[in-house]
This record gives structure tokens, C-alpha cells and sequence, in this order.
């Protein structure tokens, strides 16, 4: 009887601090600036998909390396934007002798990768103008970043978005290394959950 009203409570103090703290407004703002981009990669996809289609190209690539070179293509996709979907390889792992284990080297390789990406985000502020771009023209938005960055690891973890970009982010933002470890981790349940929808569906 009285768990609803508190959990009421506990929702509306956490909808003032995010409206007091700015964060629907940056989450909008950041959506607002990331759609022109999102669009535009959709339409690239949908015209080259048109011409040329990209699934099944990548499944014949799956059905033609060896498994090491699936594994380090899969690796190479990961650390450097992940915009192929990891469930074409998830769904190569099922068809497996061993679909659990290669689902689990998949896992590691995705969340390793995200890792790694994340120091690529930390190497690009090293360059000169995206340091002063930063620094100067977006202080204000990479203090909010740096106070959400958390949400943005477990979205891109969790959410079907590439993941290699979330920690790409959060490196230029300087995001604290070891909670990007701990959030990221959430990338490893994402392929178990996957695993038992797709492994079900052959």
C-alpha cells in the first residue's frame, strides 16, 4: 500500500533534478545536432543497401572466412564505429558447433573493443584544434557530458546503438576510465539476451 506513493516520490525528485540539472535539455540538444548525421547515414545505407545488398553480403563474408577472420573482422567492426550490427555475427555463432563459446568470444571481443575505443576517443583531444574546439567552443556542454556520461555508456551498451561510438564519447569527454569499465560491462548481458532471442529463432 504504501511502496506506490514513495515510488511516486523517488520518480518526481528524480524528474526535478534532471529538469533543475539540465538534462532533458542536453539530451535534446545532443539528439538535435546527432540527427542531421543519423539521417544522412540512413540514406547512405538505404542507397548502397539498394544497389548492393549489405546483409547478405556480410553473411557470405561469415560463410566464407575462417572463424578467426570472422572473430577479427568482428573485432576490427567493434573498436572502429560498430556500425555493422553484431547480431549478423551473433547469428554466424549459432549456426556453430559450439554457439555458446563463440557467443562469448563475440561478447568479450565487442566490449574489449568498446575499451579500446575509448582511448581513440582520449588520442582524437590530443590533437590541437579538436583540444581548443573543445576546451573553448564546448566547455559548457562537456561539463553536462561529464556528469551524464554514465547514461551514455549504459545506452550505448544496452540500446541497439553502436557502442564503439558511446565510448568513443566518452573518451573526449574524459569520462572516468574505471566507471566505463564497470557500466560497460552491461555489453556482455546485451549478447546473452540476443543470444537466447536469435540461438531460439534457427
Amino acid at each position: 500500500m504504501n511502496s506506490k506513493p514513495k515510488q511516486k516520490s523517488r520518480l518526481k525528485l528524480l524528474h526535478q533534478y534532471y529538469s533543475y540539472t539540465g538534462f532533458y535539455s542536453f539530451v535534446w540538444q545532443a539528439v538535435k545536432k546527432a540527427l542531421p548525421y543519423i539521417f544522412g547515414a540512413i540514406i547512405l545505407v538505404y542507397v548502397v543497401n539498394h544497389f548492393f545488398n549489405i546483409n547478405d553480403a556480410l553473411i557470405k563474408l561469415t560463410e566464407i572466412l575462417p572463424s578467426q577472420g570472422v572473430l577479427s573482422f568482428f573485432f576490427v567492426s567493434e573498436t572502429f564505429l560498430g556500425l555493422i550490427p553484431p547480431e549478423i555475427f551473433i547469428a554466424w555463432a549459432g549456426k556453430m558447433s559450439n554457439p555458446w563459446g563463440y557467443l562469448s568470444i563475440l561478447a568479450i571481443l565487442s566490449y574489449t573493443a568498446g575499451l579500446l575505443s575509448y582511448h581513440l576517443g582520449k588520442m582524437i583531444t590530443k590533437i590541437p584544434y579538436v583540444h581548443n574546439y573543445l576546451e573553448v567552443k564546448m566547455q559548457k556542454q562537456l561539463k553536462n557530458s561529464r556528469k551524464w556520461g554514465g547514461f551514455l555508456i549504459i545506452a550505448g551498451a544496452l540500446l541497439p546503438l553502436p557502442f564503439s561510438i558511446s565510448c568513443i564519447a566518452a573518451g573526449i569527454i574524459k569520462f572516468p576510465f574505471k566507471v566505463v569499465v564497470l557500466f560497460g560491462a552491461l555489453r556482455l548481458l546485451r549478447f546473452v539476451i540476443y543470444g537466447l532471442v536469435i540461438f531460439n529463432a534457427l
